[in-house]
């Protein structure tokens, strides 16, 4: 017999808290600063003076992906796809070249977003903005990409 079988600690353990529907992930963004997105007015001035890269780091700095309000979250994916849109096929390369890959991350979730609300002449160019952001950050920017809407999915829409 084991030398073990009186001891009764294991069962002082609640098995019930790691239980997959009680599970409550950390609220990560909110706690720091909740994010209001970027400012659309400072967007407007960048693109209408004609420096849309810099109107494309301004909404990928300021990109509220930790808020929980969808209304902040669909004005900032609206913002995004204006500046992506007004970027010439040119200067995508360019542009990307300037990210770093958080950025690239942030810019293919956008990308994707864009892909949901399909319009006329949208489709092609995000298509060539998935392409030359694949280019610079490989399959492992998509994977993390796909991996959080994955998991993200399965609690609440992104």
């Amino acid at each position: 017999m084991s030398k073990n079988t009186r001891n009764t600690e294991f069962r002082k353990i609640d098995v019930d808290q790691y239980d997959e529907e009680k599970y409550k992930e950390e609220d990560q963004g909110e706690t720091q600063s909740p994010s209001t997105g970027p400012s659309e007015t400072e967007v407007s001035a960048l693109l209408n003076s004609g420096r849309n890269i810099d109107a494309l780091k301004l909404v990928l700095k300021n990109a509220p992906l930790g808020s929980k309000n969808q209304a902040v979250k669909d004005n900032a994916a609206n913002l995004v796809l204006r500046v992506l849109m007004s970027i010439k096929t040119g200067q995508i390369e360019e542009a990307i070249k300037n990210l770093d890959n958080g950025q690239l991350d942030t810019l293919m979730k956008y990308t994707y977003r864009g892909f949901e609300v399909p319009s006329e002449g949208n489709s092609g160019h995000l298509l060539t903005w998935h392409e030359k952001i694949y280019s610079v950050g490989g399959l492992g920017c998509i994977m993390r990409v796909l991996s959080e809407i994955g998991r993200a999915s399965c609690r609440e829409r992104v």
